[in-house]
């Protein structure tokens, strides 16, 4: 009799952990490999949010119909912060205190992203936050990573296709948040050394309805173009307002123009404008040769079969940040300080994004050469040379 109570014990031991995937169960004897994600899933931010919240569901579920890792389930715990930093924090501390997670993803707005910091820094869980401000992971931070492309490598991609065509003299509107602080700092910063002159300096609020006046002012001086750098209805405003004004020299936006989402938005007037992306929105115009191909085509593939809908870039960020730590975890086990350490020496990492090359100075891993330049024709992109 005890003897099968011991057995009965063991069984249901076995079955604790066990997920429905696809019509049959997975079971797992080994305790889950708890990751957690502060996303914003819903509210203002949900473009964002919500195409990353379901790349790592997506993640989850092919990790465990798989078997997990080294038999054990990931299980993802996802908390929506509705893009408010007061609420991104306490997620964070929740995560970190009650669930005990062994790293944390996101969020992808960057003033949530920069609030919650210092308590990743005093509680030493790996963070791989999706906000593109480099002042995430630069000066580096012990234990926080960024897999988006940064505004540095956005402005200088910029710079470097205003070079081909000759542009000097550039004017620059940015809104009045982290992001788009970030942004202009880096457009005047970088400017003297590429040899472009900022011939005018325009801000705007994240919750502006019009942004004309900031761009008749710009009309008025010598700029052969203007750069934008915003990102969500803000930066559908500007290029409905530059369209509108019919202002003739080209505007270029920052890499958050990279979503299907902003054309809905845009609408036509979004024809001609230029910005860097990741080569994931312009996937079927990549050589089969490039490295990121195959990962990017099964990426778009399984995503779009599963939710029947276009694939996202930032859908894209959170999937790097999902496998790394995958990889991570594969590699040195549920111990917090071995997987800092592998993330920060990983190296020739093919991901969504790009290739990364961690370091110890640098905590985003991607160059600008991870971007490619593209202009918006005929409601799609197209390659800029």
């Amino acid at each position: 009799m005890r003897r099968s109570i011991i057995l009965m014990v063991e069984v249901l031991m076995f079955l604790t952990f066990s997920f429905w995937m696809g019509g049959f169960i997975i079971a797992f004897a080994a305790e889950p490999y708890r990751i957690g994600a502060v996303l914003e899933v819903t509210g203002g931010a949900s473009f964002l949010g919500e195409p990353g919240k379901n790349s790592i569901k997506m993640v989850e579920e092919q990790i465990n119909a798989a078997g997990g890792i080294n038999g054990h389930p990931i299980e993802l715990i996802i908390y929506d912060t509705v893009g408010e930093p007061t609420k991104t924090v306490t997620a964070v501390k929740r995560l970190i205190v009650n669930d005990k997670v062994l790293g944390i993803i996101g969020p992808f707005t960057s003033g949530t992203a920069l609030a919650v910091i210092p308590i990743i820094e005093e509680s030493k869980v790996p963070h791989i936050a999706l906000g593109a401000s480099i002042k995430i992971t630069q000066p580096p931070k012990k234990w926080v990573f960024a897999t988006p492309q940064t505004d540095v490598n956005g402005v200088a991609r910029i710079y470097d296709h205003m070079k081909q065509e000759k542009i000097k003299k550039v004017a620059i509107v940015t809104v009045s948040n982290a992001f788009g602080d970030s942004g202009r700092q880096q457009l005047l910063d970088q400017a003297p050394q590429n040899g472009v002159t900022i011939v005018a300096d325009e801000k705007f609020g994240e919750k502006d309805s019009d942004i004309t006046a900031q761009l008749n002012r710009i009309r008025a001086t010598d700029a052969q173009a203007i750069v934008c750098w915003t990102v969500g209805p803000t930066e559908a405003i500007v290029t409905k307002n530059w369209k509108h004004l019919a202002i003739k020299i080209p505007l270029y936006q920052s890499h958050g123009a990279a979503s299907k989402k902003f054309l809905a938005m845009a609408g036509e007037s979004a024809e001609g404008i230029r910005f860097p992306a990741p080569k994931l929105i312009v996937l079927d115009k990549i050589p089969d040769s490039d490295p990121q191909k195959a990962i990017l085509v099964k990426f778009r593939s399984d995503y779009e079969k599963k939710y029947k809908h276009e694939v996202s870039k930032f859908g894209g960020d959170a999937y790097d940040a999902i496998d790394i730590f995958v990889q991570a975890l594969k590699s040195v086990g549920p111990d917090q300080s071995k997987i800092r350490d592998f993330i920060e020496n990983l190296k020739r990492y093919v991901g969504i994004n790009g290739t990364y090359n961690f370091s110890p100075t640098n905590h985003n891993g991607l160059s600008k050469d991870d971007f490619v330049m593209v202009e918006v024709k005929n409601m799609d992109w197209s390659l800029l040379k």
